[in-house]
């Protein structure tokens, strides 16, 4: 019975927390793999798009829930994705006519294009800040949990109560619909397979007539659409607050890095490899290990190797022995 409560345990902790997590991190890392293998440059200001992203779900859900509207049991931000998809696809590609358009007809190096999404980066921030504030905003609505932890606990008679919140279960059913959704439009659509000729080789692809603004106009589509899910999913698991998407930069880049730069497969399990190795360092494992081993065996401690406030030290340190180990991630990207 104990082992079954530690499972329990575990399951609450680190399982669903960390395939939750992992399904956000995993999206917003294909945005950022998908620009730099078709566009050829690292999007920083990818982090703020998602930001973006979910203040117009944030607004569009309020437009909704005002008009009476809503999803039954599940969160009314799903209804509104669709209109927070393509204002966002309408920023980014405004973003790219002005600013990034410039530069690749310049044929500039990826580094300049790099930079200049650094200053795309700090003007979004300032015009998300305009628009919702930086106070945290919870816009989550619907069923609370998909499993209650009372009734888990009324079915097995365990001490231990499971309990998944419906954003987490949404975030894992979305992320696993969206994935299938982008392959197999890379793989089975005539665009799709644009791209990726595209990002093969540019001048074979040129000399085959495939129009390079279709394809730059469809990326930057795409990696909106994956911000903006990405974002709205993370804020109703965590609340939305302006600066955390800043700070979650650098987890999805070492998502993308990890798994191999440049590889949506690899994007995928590098996001489940970071947001697994952030819980489980930062998890405090005094409540699961109680179940295994007398409490007396324990001390006064929590068993946590490092607090929760380390979660971007973790990601930072990952990225970096991968860097020295395999540059190339586990996919072998670019």
């Amino acid at each position: 019975m104990d082992l079954l409560n530690a499972l329990v345990a575990f399951a609450n902790f680190v399982l669903v927390p960390g395939l939750t997590y992992g399904s956000q991190l995993a999206l917003g890392a294909l945005g950022v793999t998908l620009i730099f293998a078709v566009l050829r440059f690292s999007n920083f200001a990818h982090g703020d798009t998602m930001a973006f992203g979910t203040v117009m779900a944030i607004l569009f859900t309020w437009l909704l829930q005002s008009w009476g509207i809503s999803a039954g049991p599940l969160p009314t931000a799903l209804l509104a994705l669709p209109l927070a998809i393509a204002t966002t696809a309408l920023m980014v590609l405004g973003t790219d006519r002005v600013v990034y358009r410039f530069y690749r007809r310049q044929k500039a190096r990826p580094i300049i294009l790099m930079i200049a999404s650094v200053g795309v980066m700090f003007v979004m921030n300032g015009v998300v800040r305009m628009i919702l504030g930086t106070r945290e905003v919870k816009f989550d609505d619907g069923a609370r949990f998909l499993l209650a932890p009372a009734d888990f606990r009324a079915t097995t008679g365990l001490a231990e109560p499971l309990a998944i919140r419906t954003t987490q279960a949404v975030s894992v059913v979305v992320a696993v619909l969206c994935v299938a959704a982008l392959f197999w439009f890379l793989n089975r659509t005539r665009t799709g397979k644009s791209m990726r000729a595209f990002s093969d080789n540019e001048d074979l692809a040129l000399l085959s007539g495939i129009n390079p603004d279709r394809v730059v106009m469809v990326t930057w589509i795409i990696a909106g659409a994956l911000a903006t899910i990405a974002g709205t999913l993370y804020g109703l698991d965590k609340n939305y607050r302006v600066f955390v998407y800043f700070g979650m930069l650098l987890p999805i880049f070492a998502s993308a890095i990890v798994g191999g730069l440049g590889s949506p497969i690899g994007a995928i399990l590098g996001g489940f490899v970071i947001a697994f190795s952030e819980i489980l360092v930062t998890n405090a494992w005094r409540k699961i290990l109680s179940y295994l081993v007398p409490e007396s065996w324990l001390g006064e401690g929590l068993w946590q190797a490092l607090s929760t406030d380390y979660k971007v030290a973790v990601s930072f340190v990952i990225l970096i022995i991968v860097l020295l180990v395999k540059p190339n991630g586990i996919m072998g990207g670019k």
